[in-house]
């Protein structure tokens, strides 16, 4: 048995490079299927691990109340939305005062410029810097660790120290080489103290967090005076099974701090961080639907390229298949013959169409600075896909071979 598979094997082979142009097109056909599927799957899936990795490090039992609830948004049409009046800070700080919810902590901050320079001894920044007003339990609530000095703490945000934090990136421009902690940078003329260097976020949407730099929420408010500043608050519950109960607790304060009647609807959002993510999840499902319709049509296509030039092959070949079936080959061995020689052509495009994937994967991976994860689905689904083709494409045209007349066949010119 082996060795009838090692000879369908080498003539296969030797077919192969009779024809080498047409194979390589008909390779070329079957990988842009295999790529299109592997590589829109490998794609969706580091877009779901970038997805994951933001929200899963906000823990699952903190929620954010914002202006909007952006997850009700999500697929809204515009004419839909409304406005909503933005949360000042008396509002902010009487929320933060008035809500009681045992083991929770509640933390107020905004941004106070998007587009600031930071300055530290003769050097200085592209004027990129996004600052951020907070209290000590912002970093905390968010998620955000810090890998070297520390945290605002009570006595920092009360007596409105001139101290901050620094995003990631601070060490890689501004401070290369050098221990940021303890240094003194200016913005808008102001001096500040570092007391800490965030760990490494990485890019969210476009929103590149690595170059933040956090400050009291009092002292950014003496800097920036700018109207309408709208402030988020972030909630942290002690207890996760507690969490829907703080989150109807905090609606209930809201509403009462925004002085809405009982039958007015809310006017600003609760987002809690696990609702977010699988809300955001599931409108990744509708790009893995399109991967498989897209995939399926083109090795659909592929498929029926692949047939007709075995069909060809066969119409070719029909003297040499006389002379093995004159020396005693059985229908079979015909058969398995141009079933091996399409078997390896669509193996050859299948492991074109793969490493095209993959590399379309790792450049998305590269493109959102998240690390790549091995897209198993979709090399499975590769696999599934070569194996179909085989059993579609060969088949019959291994089969028309096998059942020529012997001696029609070697009348054939």
């Amino acid at each position: 048995m082996f060795n009838l598979f090692s000879e369908n094997t080498r003539i296969a082979f030797g077919s192969i490079k009779s024809q080498l142009l047409r194979t390589i097109l008909t390779v070329l056909i079957i990988g842009l299927g295999i790529w299109a599927l592997v590589g829109i799957l490998a794609a969706v899936a580091v877009l779901e691990s970038k997805v994951t990795g933001s929200f899963a490090s906000m823990g699952s039992n903190t929620f954010t109340i914002s202006r909007y609830d952006f997850s009700e948004q999500l697929g809204r049409n515009d004419n839909e939305a409304r406005v909503n009046a933005v949360i000042n800070y008396p509002q902010a700080k009487e929320f933060q005062d008035k809500y009681t919810f045992p083991a929770s902590s509640v933390s107020l901050s905004f941004t106070a410029a998007g587009n600031a320079e930071v300055k530290y001894e003769s050097k200085k920044t592209d004027p990129e810097i996004t600052i951020v007003g907070a209290d000590e339990f912002f970093l905390p609530n968010s998620g955000l660790e810090v890998t070297s000095g520390r945290n605002f703490n009570n006595f920092d945000i009360s007596n409105n120290n001139y101290v901050c934090v620094l995003g990631s990136d601070f060490e890689k421009g501004l401070f290369k080489d050098v221990n940021p902690i303890d240094k003194i940078v200016s913005v808008r003329g102001a001096r500040f103290r570092v007391i800490g260097v965030l760990k490494e976020r990485g890019s969210t949407f476009g929103n590149r967090q690595d170059l933040r730099l956090i400050i009291p929420i009092q002292v950014a408010r003496s800097m920036f005076t700018a109207p309408n500043i709208d402030y988020e608050i972030k909630v942290m519950s002690g207890n996760r099974d507690m969490l829907p109960a703080a989150v109807d607790e905090a609606t209930l304060t809201m509403r009462r701090v925004r002085k809405l009647n009982p039958v007015e609807k809310d006017n600003f959002g609760i987002e809690r961080s696990d609702e977010l993510l699988k809300e955001l999840l599931s409108q990744t499902a509708y790009l893995n639907i399109a991967a498989w319709v897209i995939g399926i049509i083109t090795v659909f296509g592929s498929s029926i390229a692949l047939m007709n030039i075995m069909l060809v092959s066969v119409t070719e070949r029909t003297r040499e298949i006389g002379v093995r079936k004159s020396l005693g080959a059985k229908r079979s061995t015909i058969a398995m013959q141009f079933f091996t020689e399409t078997l390896i052509i669509s193996i050859m495009g299948g492991i074109v169409g793969m490493l095209l994937g993959l590399a379309t994967g790792y450049g998305a991976a590269l493109l959102f600075d998240t690390p790549f994860p091995i897209p198993w689905m979709a090399m499975f689904a590769a696999l599934v896909t070569i194996v179909v083709v085989t059993l579609f494409s060969g088949s019959y045209p291994a089969v028309k071979a096998s059942k020529l007349d012997p001696i029609e066949a070697l009348r054939h010119e």
